[in-house]
This record gives structure tokens, sequence and C-alpha cells, in this order.
């Protein structure tokens, strides 16, 4: 290679040292320079010459590869995001692509990652059309083992460009890449270990690509793995047989990219692998059960090197001990979730259980961290962190899924094993004979669910952890405090399966612990057990201990991270709902500290929601809604009378609050909150342009209403002036113009307004069905559409037994698009009829449509509504294929369209669980509705089977017709009520 440098290059080197200068003013000018002379051609070559150049300095050459990379984001490709002009030309390019194919073998790792990057970068756009020769040198280089820089430097390219190759490349590229790769791989004497774990990478990400695209190519895809599949099964057993040596990361990296290959295969070509896997399990299990050792050794010891804190290699791949053990996990998640494969491993499932524990063991490092990071110990508890215990608990869950009862016997038996195995190291004076115990206690709370279901598994548990928790209990909390928290999180998990008097006494030891100074780990297993044990807890346990309980719980809420808030939060919550009775007497202590946790974290949603159910819980015991009202009320009244002074969030805040309060609210408590708010509430329903306060303002006047009926006109002195301010409320939130968000909860408003003030509303239904049409035109959100249909469904049982009136009214009004309101509303009403939830929505809009069936209004017969889906033959439905050819629908009268959807509505009531019609699924609607509205108390499944058998009887004839167009399974539930 040329090493000479000509003048441009050697300003362009100088340029370079300047970069590097400790005066800032020299660095700045070099920088703008820099900048100036990348808008000129050749830059990019001048560039490409000085990185390629192995006589020069090694920064300067690292400099020039690194600022080659930014310079091919932004100047190679017309139309990609990043680009930026001038383009580079056709003859640059091929200089730039020359320089850097030469410079893959450098001996210098830095410099070769970054040659990579920018090949493959080129590559992404270039090949192969435009750079033929890329993989024919690539190969070359791996082929060549007397020039292993050049091996690794190919590699490394590859493992990029493996990353992100379509379904046009990859075929053309595994066929002659592979057996290259298995060259690399097979030959341990030859190559070392980290140059056959990246040739290993490459492999798994084609068998990644070649899985993402099986669906669309299926025989293509499972035809060319099939033909590559054997020798590379023989090399993953030859590699994985072996014992898992200590503190070697090279080797771990090895086996984590063969099980990862082997992941894949399961995932996206099981039936392929089904017949290996038995000859794979064997090697497998010898890592598994050796790696166990170094990883207690490294990991939860501490004693030998886990290389943890290089989890990621130069190139960006994993290593380190913990990553390959979660691939384990992976790897055997995946086996255990595919129900052809799993029964491999069933003959071990109790020795799979019995390992999988110990890897469950807390490590030194997370026993470091935790004890001084509440934060990071919450985390891990709520699921939310990468490691070794969460993927094995992962992988317990899905042994019970995919194994039921023997999954179960499998765990218990394990964990029995386990604790008996740490009590002898305990007698044996082991410093860490508890982390095994709270391994095993960890993994059963991991399943708890399914264990209790189980009703012998579940006493078992109970009695085993009683057992140990009344000996452990004795043991010092500052010496075992991680014990001491796993203690108490289980024995609220199992708290149904374990005795009173345990119960009882650790209740009182997770009291006493909050308001002691033990580590922080007990402070969240104690607060853990509280949420779980408070609810059931026998009230002359709690009462002696309940203000002293509340005085802890304020003082740990002071003192709370933003990751700690929420589970002290839920501690409260279950510590005012346990202790309702002192409630009056506790309101002081509890409500303004929750109220200033509300006041500093307004504009957190998951605080405010979590605050918000303390206060109603205060709200709803005995003695507390006035008190509560009359501290809250001051607080929040000044917010709401002067919105644009107050910081983002607390209007929008502050009016959640006041909706709390009103809701379920008697009515002198409704009418002093009208006296403070109930103006300025409206003032901000119809001049804030903030989403978030029209929102909530519309569902507090929905709860003023709701509350207060028809004394609401009276209160403000002037009943049309009150009664013209919440129509003035309802034009604006039914304003085309308006975004959908602002209006999202018009529909609950306008339901009370009709609901509770049904004279007042009488006079202006016309234009309200007007308004309602032209907002439901203009909606944006399925949601907001389906709460204004909620109103028209409520609007015909208003106008019984007149149906006959609701049909003609909307027919005489106009719907831009369609014939009439009627026409319009019909055909909306009949495409979303299947998307409405809840169970209230559900009744009333279900019933209506009968209702209008019932009418045999022969405007009905004139309408023609989308029916059912056509099914397309056309194979897999791709996003260009829907563009092309859209859903299509079968089109039918109206009247057999509300049919087919009253034998839905049977059919989903029939499928779900005994007794689920009548459930109050807490929807936002039905928090006003459940007591006001008579149509919640119906029973929709002896509604609509009444309803049929009449509607039948009435006429044979037109009821034959309607059931013709009907499927076969809506005609099936039809004819099974009427026979």
């Amino acid at each position: 290679m040329e090493s000479a440098v000509d003048q441009d290059q050697q300003w362009l080197l100088n340029c370079l040292s300047a970069t590097l200068d400790p005066s800032h003013d020299v660095r700045s000018f070099a920088e703008a320079s820099l900048h100036q002379a990348s808008l000129q051609p050749g830059f990019g070559s001048a560039l490409s010459k000085v990185a390629a150049n192995r006589e020069l300095p090694l920064g300067l050459r690292q400099l020039a590869a690194v600022l080659l990379k930014q310079f091919i984001k932004k100047h190679w490709q017309e139309g990609e995001d990043s680009f930026e002009p001038p383009a580079v030309s056709i003859d640059e390019k091929a200089v730039i692509r020359k320089f850097l194919l030469l410079s893959l073998d450098d001996s210098h790792r830095k410099i070769c990652t970054a040659i990579s990057v920018a090949v493959a970068a080129i590559a992404s756009h270039d090949w192969p059309e435009d750079w033929p020769d890329l993989l024919p040198h690539l190969l070359k280089l791996i082929k060549d083992p007397t020039n292993m820089n050049g091996v690794q430097g190919a590699l490394k390219c590859l493992s990029l460009l493996s990353s992100d190759l379509d379904d046009a490349t990859v075929p053309q590229l595994v066929t002659v890449l592979f057996p290259c790769l298995h060259e690399i791989v097979s030959s341990p004497q030859i190559y070392d270990k980290y140059l056959r774990a990246k040739a290993l990478s490459i492999v798994y990400s084609c068998i990644s690509l070649l899985g993402a695209v099986s669906g669309v190519f299926k025989s293509q895809t499972s035809g060319m793995v099939k033909s590559i599949l054997n020798p590379w099964i023989n090399e993953f057993t030859a590699i994985l047989k072996e014992p898992v040596p200590s503190e070697d990361p090279d080797d771990w990296s090895v086996r984590m990219e063969v099980i990862k290959c082997l992941n894949q295969l399961i995932q996206n070509f099981s039936s392929l692998i089904q017949g290996d896997l038995t000859v794979i399990m064997g090697p497998f299990w010898q890592t598994f059960v050796s790696s166990l050792g170094v990883y207690v050794r490294s990991s939860v010891e501490g004693v030998e090197d886990s290389y943890e804190e290089q989890r990621y290699d130069s190139d960006g791949a994993e290593m380190g001990l913990e990553s390959f053990v979660i691939q384990m996990f992976e790897f055997l998640l995946a086996v255990v979730g595919n129900s052809k494969l799993v029964k491999v491993i069933m003959n071990h499932l109790k020795e799979l259980v019995y390992y999988s524990i110990a890897f469950l063991q807390m490590t030194e490092q997370q026993a470091h961290t935790w004890a001084v990071n509440a934060n990071e110990f919450v985390a891990n508890e709520d699921d939310l962190t990468y490691s070794c215990r969460v993927s094995g608990a992962l992988l317990l869950e899905e042994l019970v899924s995919s194994c039921g009862e023997e999954g179960i016997i499998a765990i218990v038996e394990a964990a029995e094993r386990r604790i008996a195995e740490s009590q002898q190291e305990k007698g044996a004076d082991s410093a860490v004979w508890w982390r095994m115990r709270e391994a095993a206690l960890f993994a059963l709370s991991s399943v708890s669910e399914h264990l209790l279901e189980d009703e012998v598994s579940g006493g078992k548990v109970g009695k085993l952890i009683e057992q140990m928790v009344t000996e452990d209990i004795k043991t010092g909390v500052h010496e075992y405090p991680f014990l001491y928290a796993r203690m108490f999180s289980s024995v609220g998990k199992f708290s149904s399966v374990i005795s009173h008097e345990v119960r009882d006494n650790f209740l009182y030891a997770a009291i006493k612990a909050i308001s002691s100074d033990v580590p922080v780990p007990v402070k969240v297993g104690a607060c853990q057990a509280l949420s779980q044990l408070l609810p059931d807890a026998n009230e002359g346990t709690i009462m002696p201990h309940i203000v002293g309980l509340f005085s802890s719980l304020r003082g740990l809420l002071s003192q709370a991270s933003d990751e700690t808030l929420h589970m002290v939060l839920e501690t409260m919550h279950a510590a005012v709902t346990a202790g309702c009775k002192a409630s009056a007497a506790i309101e002081p202590i509890v409500s303004p500290v929750i109220l200033n946790t509300w006041a500093s974290h307004v504009s957190d949603p998951f605080v405010s929601s979590d605050v918000i159910e303390i206060l109603e819980a205060i709200k709803n015991a005995p003695g507390c809604i006035h008190p509560l009202v009359s501290r809250i009320l001051p607080f929040v009244g000044p917010i709401v009378n002067k919105p644009q002074e107050q910081p983002d969030g607390l209007v929008a805040g502050s009016l959640d609050l006041l909706t709390m309060l009103l809701k379920n609210a008697p009515i002198d408590v409704v009418k002093t909150i009208h006296g403070i708010c109930f103006n300025a509430v409206i003032h901000i329903s119809l001049k804030s342009e903030d989403h978030a306060e029209l929102q909530n303002a519309t569902e507090c006047l929905a709860a003023f209403v709701a509350g207060g009926r028809q004394e609401i006109l009276a209160w403000g002195g002037d009943s049309g002036s009150t009664m013209q301010c919440l129509l003035d409320v309802a034009s604006r939130l039914l304003d085309p113009s308006l975004e959908s968000s602002g209006s999202f909860f018009v529909g609950t408003y306008i339901l009370q307004l009709i609901l509770h003030l049904p004279s007042q509303m009488a006079q202006h239904i016309w234009d309200l069905a007007a308004a309602l049409v032209r907002r439901m035109q203009s909606a944006q959100i399925s949601e907001l559409r389906s709460s204004l249909l909620l109103i028209f469904a409520r609007l015909v049982h208003m106008s019984l037994p007149n149906v006959d009136q609701f049909i003609n009214l909307l027919i005489n009004v106009p719907a831009e698009g369609s014939e009439n309101a009627f026409v319009y509303v019909m055909s909306e009403w009949t495409k979303q009829q299947g998307e409405i939830q809840g169970s209230y929505q559900i009744k009333v809009t279900t019933t209506a449509l009968a209702f209008l069936l019932s009418t045999k209004h022969p405007e009905l017969d004139k309408i023609n509504v989308q029916g059912h889906l056509i099914d397309s033959a056309s194979g897999i439905t791709t996003r260009s294929k829907a563009k092309l050819a859209p859903d299509r629908w079968t089109v039918m009268p109206l009247p057999k369209k509300i049919l087919a959807l009253l034998a839905d509505a049977l059919i989903e009531i029939q499928e779900q669980v005994p007794g689920g019609d009548n459930e109050d699924d807490g929807d936002e609607d039905n928090l006003f509705s459940v007591s006001a509205d008579p149509i919640n108390e119906i029973n929709l499944s002896n509604y609509l089977i009444d309803f049929l058998v009449k509607f039948s009887q009435s006429n044979r004839d037109l009821f034959h017709w309607l059931l013709q167009d009907l499927t076969h399974a809506q005609r099936n539930a039809i004819q099974a009520i009427l026979s």
C-alpha cells in the first residue's frame, strides 16, 4: 500500500492533529476547517487514505476512520434521513471502498472495528449491485488462516453486515458463507475463541433472519436450514459437552452464541430440530450443570472473576457470566414453551428445577448494590431488571404452565431439598447459608399464584414456609437483611395457607420493622407483607398499632424515592382500608402528608393515581369525608379559580381530586364543593386549551351533575343560567373543530345530563342529536365515537314506549355524506357495536338495538350496512397487499345486522364465566351510572332470551327471513334458546 503523503493529505493530517490540541481556540478552528473541507470533493477519499496508511500515528488514523463513518452517514446516500448535501461522487465512492477493503486486516482492533462499521454502512446501500467484489474479498480474508488480522476484520465486518440483511440477500450469503464459518468454528487448534464466537454470532444473525422471513418463504427457508443443519448440530454438541471453565469469558461467549443459535432454531424451525434435540440436550445439560459451580464461585460468592463489569466486548457483543446463564434460561424457556419439545426434559424435570433454584441465589454484587440502593432492590422485586433471578423465575412459571401438576410438584420438592441443604450449611457455620434459603423462597413466591390454586401443594408450601420463617425469625435482622425481606414478602404472598398465629406474628413484626432502625431491604419486605396481610387481618390485631403504623408510613413517605414511592403508597392504601374504623382519628395524620405527596408529584400519572386512591379510601371511611373535604377545598379552590397562574399539571390534577370527592358524596358535600368550585370548572371547560384540563373538567362536571341532580340548578340562584352554562360546555365539547382528545369524556358528561336533567334536556334534543352526529363524523378516536353512540342508545331507552319517535327524529336530522342522521348513526353503530367495552355500555347499546328492531319501522328495511368480512384467499397479507386490497365486507339489511349483533352478544355471554354478566367492570361511565340507571340492573342474558323468543313469535315469516344471512354460530345460538 502506498504510504507517501501528498500536500492535501498533509493539510488533512495537520487539521486532524490540531483537533487534539489542548488549546480550545486551536481545536475549534481545526474542527471548523474540517467541516468546510467535508463539503469539498475528495474529502472522503482523503480520510480513507489516512485511515489506511499504517505508517501514520494510530490516533490520527483512528480519528480519520471515525470522521469517515460520519461522512458516509451524511453524504453517501441521497434520500436517507441523515443525508446532507453534497453527495459523494461515483468515482470517489470507488476510491473509498477500495481503501476500506485494504484496511480490514489492520492489526489494531479499534481501527479494524471503525473500518468494519464504515464498510457495513456502505454495504447497506451498495451491496451487492454496486459493490460486487465485497463478498469475494471478505471470503478471501476468512479463508486465509495465515492472516489472522484479515480473518478478524472480515468477521467483524460480516457480523455487522449480517444483522442488517434482508430476505433477498441472506440466502445467497448463507450458501457461500456458512462452510467458511463452520471451518473456523470447528478448528479450535487454529482459531482462538474470540474468532470462533464472532463466527457463531454471524450464524446466529443469519438464522434469526431466516426465521423472520420463514412465514413468507417457509418452504425455501426450511429447505435451506435443513441442508446446513447437520454439521452445525455436531459442532454445537461438541462445544457444549465439555465442562464450563472458570474465569474464561471467551469460552462463555462461544457457548452463549451456540445457545443463541439453538434458541432461534427452536423458535423458528422447531420441526427441523425436533429430532436432534435429544442429542443436544445431553451436552447442554453438561454445560448447564457445570456452569453452576462456576457461577456460585464467581458471582454468588465472589471468589472468582465473573467479568460482569465487562458485559459487552469492544464490538458491543454480550459477554460475562450472567449474560451466559441468562441465555441458557432463554433456551430452556423456548424448549419448555414448545408443546412438542417439552417432553425431552420431562424425565429430568425435578433436577432441572433443583439446579435452576441455585442460579436464583443473590450474587455478591447484588447484595452489595441492594444494601445501599433501595431503588435497585425494588426494581428487581418488580421484575424490571435483566438478571438470572428474573430469567430463572420466568422459567419456573413456564414449567408450571407447560407441565402442570408435575411442574408444581417438581418446584415444591426442589425447594424442600434446597431449604434442607441450607439448614445443613447453617449448622456448619457457613457464612452464605441464607442465600440458598432466600433463593428457594424467591422461587416459590415467583409461582405463588399457581401453587395456591393447587390445594395440596399450597398447603404443603404453607407448612414449609411456616416452619422455616418461625425458625429464621430468630436470626439477626442486621446480619441477614435479605432473608428477612424475603420472609416478609413470602408470608404475604402465601398468607392464605399460613396459620393465623404466624400471620399475626409477622404482621406485628412488619409493623415494627418499618418503624425500626433496620436495613432498607427489610423495610421493603415489610411493606410488601403489609400490603398483602392488612386487607385480611383481624381487626383486633390491627387497631392497637394503627396510629403508630401510620406515623411510621408517613416517615417512610417523606424519605421515599421515585422508585420506592409506589410501594409505600400501596402499603398506605392497604393500611387505610384495613383501619377504616379508626380513620377519623388518623385522617389528620395521613391526609396532610398524602396531599403534599400529591402536590409534589402531580404531573406523574402513576403517583397521582396512587394518592387519589388513598384519599378516596379515607373519604369512604366512616366520619372522614367532611374533614377531608374541609382540608382539600382550601387547597384546590384557589388553584381552579385562578388556572392561568398555576404550573403545568396542577389544574388538571386538582380537577381529578374534586371529581374523586364528588363521586358518591352526600348532597351537602356536593353543594359545598359547588359553592367554591363549580363556576371555576365551568370556566375551565369553556376556555382551556389544555386537553388534560378539558378532560378532567368534563369528568368533574359529570360528577357535579350526577351528585347534585335537579338541585344543582337551584344552587347558583338562577336555574336558567346554570342550565345554559351546562349546555354551553356540551356545545363546546361537541364542536367538530375541537380535537378529539379534548372531547374524550363528552359522552360521560352528556349521559349525566340526560339521566338527571331529562326535562331540561328534552327541549334541546334535536340540536343535541345534530351536534352528536357532527362530533362523531369528525372524531379521530374510536373510543370517543363509542361513547357518543352510547348517548344515542340511551335516547332510545328514554323514548320508550314510542321508539318510533326516536327514529323519526334522526330521520329529520341532516348528516353530511348520508341521507340522514339515522342512516349514518346506524351504519356507525353496527360497525362499532362489537368494539364497545364495559358491562353498562354493552347493556345499554344491546338492549337499545333490540328496541329498534322490535319497532319494525319501515325505515329499517331501507338501510344497508356492513355485514360479514369476506375472507381473502391470497395467502399472507403484507402491508403492501393490504394497501392494494383492503378488507372487503358483505352488505346486509339493517334488521338482519341487528339480529346478528344480538346473537353475537348472546354467544359472548354464554362463553363468559358464570355470573360474569352483572359484574361491575369499574368502567369510567359506570362510576356515575351504576346507582343512577336501572338499565344496569338488567340481566342481559335473560333479557336477550326473552326478547328473541317474543320477537320470533310476533312474526315468524319475518324472523325466518332475518335468520337467513346469519353465520352458522349465530343461527345456532338463537335456535338453541328457541328450542
